[in-house]
């Protein structure tokens, strides 16, 4: 099983390891082969989208299996169901293409280990909020990152492909599924593709 998943960029490339950790304690034996796929600045979108999509699934040598876009709603979507609804319509009727969504960015599925990030950051700030995924466009999570950062006592900057693997390091992910629908969504979406049953996925 090949999952050829769409990212952009570093954050998501960081996370990599952690997911795959993840999904061996689930997975005995039959773990996917997992190939992120960046593009930088953002996913393609339109007639690119479609286009790389059917390349992935039509590779001669190693096609995927499936394609997951795994895409921010900050800044180019209103709302999860609105990048969902036009990156379908752009790849058109592929029953191998999924689209999840990091609401309002990838950030949020690293806030609920907001007391990790204060002592990383050496802060005392509040967490912005009890629902990560309700923190939004206005200030979205990846801004609430590198503000911590910035104001802490460490007075470090936030830099995605270093501190994603810092404040995940020896933590549950499932602290991180429990407080993100989307990120649930997104990781029960590759164990049914795995052939886990809809009873067995994560609840």
């Amino acid at each position: 099983m090949r999952i050829a998943i769409l990212v952009e960029g570093k954050t998501e490339q960081a996370f990599k390891p952690y997911l795959q950790n993840f999904l061996k304690k689930r997975l005995s034996g039959n773990m996917p082969k997992l190939d992120m796929v960046p593009s930088d600045g953002g996913l393609k979108t339109n007639d690119k989208l479609q286009r790389m999509v059917k390349m992935l699934l039509n590779d001669k040598q190693h096609p995927a299996d499936a394609v997951i876009a795994l895409t921010d709603v900050y800044p180019d979507y209103t709302t999860a169901d609105d990048a969902k609804t036009k990156m379908k319509k752009w790849v058109g009727e592929e029953e191998h293409f999924y689209v999840h969504v990091a609401l309002h960015d990838f950030e949020a599925w690293l806030l609920p280990y907001w007391e990790k990030i204060k002592s990383l950051a050496g802060s005392n700030r509040k967490a912005p909020a009890n629902n990560p995924e309700t923190v939004n466009h206005s200030k979205s999570p990846a801004y609430w990152l590198a503000e911590v950062y910035r104001t802490g006592s460490k007075k470090k900057s936030y830099v995605k492909a270093r501190d994603v693997g810092s404040i995940l390091k020896g933590e549950d992910l499932m602290v991180s599924i429990n407080a993100c629908t989307e990120l649930k969504s997104f990781i029960n979406r590759i164990l049914s593709l795995c052939g886990i049953e809809e009873k067995d996925l994560i609840p």
